[in-house]
């Protein structure tokens, strides 16, 4: 599939891929899920499982995800690389320094800190009077909240997912505001002279990463926002390689249709110019009936063809497991049995890939709405909320703030109906604007039990 003269070996089972995308032919697939439980409800087993049974039925598919942050895997949730019988392999070295991206982007990030802390040292030409840049680090941490964000919410994190090439990648890198001068205009990472040093940083770290599944489905991984606290999608770098590959892309977007996939829609795609031509919901009978029968209604308003995965657990009953299929859930065993545990569920993604209905490109707010506007819009349209609640500070803000498409940064357990805007963190080089919302956090904390303990 992938010549051998653009594969890069990181030991014997990783690859890096070197290569441009080729004109997309594949139909995409997106897989969202239900608000999750702390522990998540399968979504990478399911999307796994599912690459593995389009495998199965003999079509040419390829994966696509996110890498892991260090963050959850010494945390709550563990690791990101699937489970039981619908895994990617190397499993250990992808949740830990794989290919070492997530090094690379924090080398960059901190980078950049340093040389505007240096250009200050040394008579601050630019009268830099306020920095808004934080250093970073792949780790939950609370002691470092006021200074650091994690990783994965880092602004050339969502630089590094958003880029369509290394040229890109530079330019994008160059626009990052890091902070005020003394007459209150911003100042960008190109003034400092950073971003091409950044970019050097970067130059392997942009080459997507090539591995495999259990049952030898190829998959990139590539990229690894939260969809909290960032846009939660992999790389369209990643993305595009693929769909010129392959004839159908599986791909997933981070915690629940109301984070992940309205940012994948709105975000992802209004920058690459893709839109996916089927999604699969994941549910499961702990999160909820009535959690699922909410989410529905959110994939409704996308306007996008969707099946939904009834991600099956030993303990389901099957009273639970009828009520789920009222509402049309298709039982996926793919944490037992792999890819041959979720043909039905390929099957009915295929079906709405090769129907007659085409899903419209759809979003969720025009280009020229204003910033409270858009946030209104997503608000009221996904979450249901009935009243925003701007702080002065956000009201201020607003006034300064280029008209970008809005990432919100909100809780993924709960839609308010009241929903905080706190303030906004305006991302240049990503081209969006940040909504901090409520009391979520950019450098989260470890649980009173973390996942690090279970490591002997």
């Amino acid at each position: 599939m992938i010549p051998k003269k653009n594969l890069l070996p990181y030991g014997k089972d990783k690859f890096k891929v070197d290569m441009k995308p080729g004109k997309p032919k594949g139909k995409l697939i997106l897989v969202t899920a239900v608000s999750p439980t702390p522990a998540g409800e399968g979504k990478t087993t399911t999307t796994i499982g599912l690459g593995d049974a389009l495998n199965h039925l003999g079509e040419n598919v390829v994966i696509c995800l996110r890498e892991p942050s260090l963050g959850p895997v010494f945390g709550i949730k563990g690791g990101a690389t699937g489970g039981g019988k619908s895994r990617i392999k190397p499993s250990e070295d992808i949740n830990l320094h794989f290919t070492g991206d997530f090094h690379a982007i924090t080398s960059a990030n901190n980078l950049l800190a340093a040389m505007i802390d240096n250009h200050i040292y040394h008579g601050n030409e630019l009268k830099i009077d306020k920095v808004t840049w934080k250093r970073c680090l792949d780790m939950n941490d609370r002691a470092l909240r006021d200074k650091f964000n994690i990783t994965a919410a880092s602004e050339v994190m969502a630089i590094f997912c958003l880029a369509e090439n290394f040229d890109d990648l530079k330019v994008r890198l160059g626009r990052i505001v890091v902070g005020q001068n003394i007459d209150g205009k911003n100042i960008t990472a190109k003034q400092i002279n950073a971003h091409g040093a950044m970019a050097a940083l970067l130059k392997d770290a942009i080459k997507p990463n090539l591995v495999k599944t259990l049952e030898g489905t190829p998959t990139l991984v590539h990229g690894g926002p939260f969809a909290n606290i960032a846009h939660g999608c992999n790389s369209v770098i990643a993305t595009k390689i693929a769909l010129g590959l392959a004839d159908y892309v599986v791909t997933e977007a981070g915690f629940g249709s109301d984070l992940g996939a309205e940012k994948f829609l709105n975000i992802k795609c209004r920058s690459a110019g893709i839109w996916p031509d089927a999604a699969v919901l994941v549910a499961t009978v702990r999160a909820g009936l009535e959690n699922l029968k909410r989410h529905i209604e959110i994939m409704k308003v996308y306007g996008i063809p969707f099946t939904i995965a009834l991600n099956r657990f030993p303990d389901d009953s099957a009273k639970d497991i009828a009520e789920f299929k009222k509402l049309g859930a298709i039982e996926s065993r793919v944490f037992a049995q792999g890819g041959q545990g979720g043909v039905e569920l390929a099957n009915a993604a295929l079906q709405l890939c090769r129907g007659d209905f085409q899903s419209p490109v759809s979003f969720i707010y025009n280009d020229n709405d204003s910033i409270q506007e858009k946030i209104t819009k997503i608000a009221t349209k996904i979450y249901k909320s009935k009243q925003m609640v701007f702080s002065d500070l956000a009201l201020e803000q607003v006034k300064t703030m280029p008209n970008l498409p809005v990432c919100m940064a909100k809780t993924p357990y709960e839609m308010p109906e009241i929903l905080e805007i706190k303030e906004l963190r305006l991302s240049a080089g990503a081209g969006f604007v940040v909504a901090i919302c409520g009391a979520i956090m950019t450098m989260p904390g470890l649980p009173k039990r973390p996942a690090a303990e279970d490591f002997k």
